[in-house]
């Protein structure tokens, strides 16, 4: 059963997650579930003094998904230099299972019950020939810059600036990642079928005028709404 936080922007969301995780290491238990990787990117940043509980496990969650998926969650970078790759669909990433504690399943294998779940809205929407509504996913995205000397402001400006049915840009913030340069975590809500992250990089944030600020682009986490 899926585990939720509400607020978690606020001193009292951050306070039921600190007491939750009282005496635990990650949500459910002792290893990292997709429940981890949802509140992870609902949280805007690593909690203060004030909720210990929580800050160690926001560490834990970010260690291991730095561990399991280096430089960015799904194995994808756009723009700049790098030759755009192609990534499969975010929610069938997976790290191989084995005893190596680094070795996460993130998403887990669909379970009976949603096969038939999933069998049951096809069959329906064959008989009755109707539209089924379109599923959203939450996406936290990495965008750099090209130096220390880009405007950061600018930045955000250009890349809230992009605008499509389907899309709506969330909180956002500025991490240092060295040298005087920082990048902009920003987080999304897409409706699935009207909106393709891999477009919005490779079409949007990283091409004219975007690209004069951004450098490139990473998708940190993507989970089903």
């Amino acid at each position: 059963m899926a585990v939720t936080f509400s607020d978690l922007h606020t001193e009292g969301g951050l306070k039921s997650l600190d007491e939750f995780l009282s005496g635990k290491t990650f949500i459910s238990g002792d290893e990292i579930t997709k429940d981890d990787v949802k509140v992870f990117a609902a949280v805007l940043g690593k909690p203060g003094d004030a909720f210990p509980n929580a800050g160690k496990w926001y560490e834990a969650v970010e260690s291991k998904l730095a561990k399991s998926f280096p430089g960015k969650a799904v194995g994808v970078r756009f723009g700049g230099e790098a030759a755009p790759a192609e990534a499969a669909p975010a929610a069938e990433a997976k790290a191989p299972v084995g005893d190596d504690d680094d070795d996460l399943d993130l998403f887990g294998d669909e379970t009976e019950e949603e096969k038939k779940a999933a069998e049951e809205r096809e069959t329906a929407k064959k008989d009755t020939k109707k539209s089924k509504e379109s599923g959203k996913s939450s996406v936290l995205m990495d965008v750099k810059p090209w130096d220390d000397e880009t405007d950061m402001k600018k930045l955000e400006e250009a890349v809230r600036s992009v605008e499509m049915p389907g899309l709506l840009w969330g909180a956002s913030k500025l991490v240092p990642v060295g040298y005087g340069i920082k990048k902009l975590q920003i987080m999304i809500t897409i409706v699935d079928d009207l909106v393709s992250v891999d477009e919005l990089i490779e079409d949007y944030l990283t091409a004219e005028p975007c690209n004069e600020h951004v450098q490139s682009v990473d998708i940190v986490a993507f989970n089903k709404i």
